[in-house]
C-alpha cells in the first residue's frame, strides 16, 4: 500500500501470506488441492492495481495470527507500536546485537537462556526451532540461568545466534537447505524406531523450558552452571570458598528439617486415621449426649417459660371467671372447662351415629 493505514500481520504459528501469480515458501509441502484460489483457511485477500494482476490471500489455519492498521508511514512502522516494543533484529540490527549488549542482557537477568531468547521484548525474531539450533551450535544447555555463563560461552551464543539466523533467512527456512551438522535436519524422529538420535549416535532429549519443547543433546550441551532446580545452589556459588563452607551446612540441615517434617506429618495422618478407625463409636455417643444434653437445655428454656406464664393464665381464667358471672361466653378457648365436656360428648355422639349407619 502507498499510504497509510499500513497492515501489520503476525504470522503466529500457521499464518502465511499467498499470492495468485507466484508460489510462496512454506513451512509445509503444498498439496495439489491447495493450489485453488482462494486458498484454504484464508481470512482476507487484497487485490493489486499494478499488471499483471495478483491477489495476496493471508491465510491461517489455527488462527493464531493477528492483523492491524497501522497509521505509519512505511520507513516508521518498526519505531511505532506495536514493533517498537520488540528487541532488536539478530539480522537487520547487527549493529545493535553485539556481543557487549548480549553480555548486558543475560547478565541483567536470571531466567533460562531459552526462555530469555524466546521473548520477542528481549530479541526478535528468534522461534522454538531457531533457539534450539542457537543453543546446540553454542553448546549451552537450554535450562541454565542467562546470568551464569562467562565470556567466552557469550561469544559462542553470540556467533551462533548471528549464523543460524543469517541462514535462515538467505535460504527462507528451506530445511533442505540447512547444513549437514545442524540439529534442525535431525529432531523430528521423536517416538519413531531408531529415531531422536544424530547421525554419529547422539541421543536428543527434549524438555520443557519456557513452556516450549526443547530438543537437546545431552553429549554436547553440559550445564555448566545452575539451572531452575538448583535455586539453593545458585545462592552459594555467588560467594567465596569460606560462604560456599559455610552454605553447605545449612542446605544439610534444610534437607534434615524437610524430611523432620515430612515424617511428622506421615505420623499425624496415621494417628488420625487409627483414632477415627478406633473411635466411632464413641464419636457416636458423644453425639447422642450433645442431643440429650440440648434436649435438657431445651427443656429447661421451656420449663422456665412455663414458669413465667402462669401469672398470665391466672390473669386469664380471672378473666374468663368474670365474664362468666356477667353472663358472656368466650368460644375457642381450651382453658374453660365446659367446652371440652360439650366436645365429648358431641363426639360420642358422632361415633354413635356412625356406627348406626353402618349398622
Amino acid at each position: 500500500m502507498s499510504s497509510p493505514p499500513h497492515p501489520l500481520m503476525h504470522l503466529g504459528m500457521t499464518g502465511w501470506l499467498k499470492f495468485s501469480n507466484d508460489e510462496t515458501s512454506y513451512y509445509k509441502p503444498t498439496k495439489v488441492e491447495d493450489q485453488a484460489w482462494p486458498p484454504k483457511f484464508w481470512k482476507f485477500t487484497l487485490k493489486t492495481k499494478e499488471d499483471p494482476d495478483c491477489e495476496v490471500a493471508f491465510v491461517d489455519a489455527r488462527r493464531l495470527g493477528r492483523i492491524r492498521l497501522v497509521e505509519a508511514d512505511s520507513e516508521k512502522m518498526r519505531t511505532t507500536t506495536p514493533l517498537k516494543e520488540n528487541g532488536p533484529d539478530p539480522v537487520i540490527d547487527s549493529d545493535i546485537l553485539t556481543q557487549e549488549w548480549l553480555a548486558k542482557k543475560l547478565r541483567s537477568k536470571k531466567v533460562p537462556v531459552k526462555a530469555l531468547l524466546l521473548d520477542q521484548a528481549n530479541i526478535s525474531g528468534v522461534g522454538n526451532w531457531v533457539g534450539d539450533e542457537v543453543l546446540y551450535q553454542a553448546k549451552l544447555h537450554p535450562e541454565q540461568y542467562s546470568n551464569t555463563f562467562s565470556d567466552a560461552q557469550i561469544k559462542q551464543l553470540h556467533d551462533s545466534l548471528i549464523q543460524v539466523c543469517t541462514i535462515a533467512v538467505e535460504t527462507l527456512a528451506d530445511s533442505s537447505k540447512f547444513p549437514e551438522d545442524w540439529l534442525m535436519r535431525h529432531r523430528w524422529g521423536k517416538g519413531k524406531e531408531g529415531g531422536g538420535r544424530l547421525p554419529n549416535g547422539d541421543k536428543i532429549i527434549f524438555l520443557k523450558v519456557g513452556g516450549r519443547t526443547s530438543a537437546v543433546v545431552p553429549s554436547v550441551q553440559k550445564k555448566t552452571g545452575p539451572v531452575a532446580a538448583d535455586v539453593s545452589k545458585d545462592a552459594n556459588d555467588t560467594g567465596e570458598g569460606e560462604e560456599d563452607d559455610e552454605g553447605k551446612k545449612p542446605r544439610k540441615t534444610t534437607k534434615q528439617r524437610g524430611s523432620i517434617v515430612a515424617n511428622a506429618k506421615a505420623k499425624a495422618k496415621s494417628l488420625d486415621v487409627t483414632t477415627l478407625s478406633k473411635t466411632p463409636k464413641r464419636g457416636r455417643k458423644k453425639s447422642q449426649q450433645e442431643k440429650v444434653e440440648e434436649d435438657d437445655e431445651e427443656d429447661e428454656e421451656d420449663s422456665e417459660d412455663e414458669a413465667e406464664e402462669p401469672p398470665a393464665k391466672k390473669k386469664q381464667k380471672g378473666a374468663i371467671n368474670t365474664e362468666s358471672r356477667n353472663g358472656t361466653q368466650h368460644k375457642g378457648k381450651k382453658t374453660e372447662k365446659p367446652e371440652p365436656k360439650f366436645e365429648k360428648e358431641n363426639t360420642q355422639g358422632r361415633r354413635r351415629s356412625a356406627r348406626m349407619s353402618n349398622a
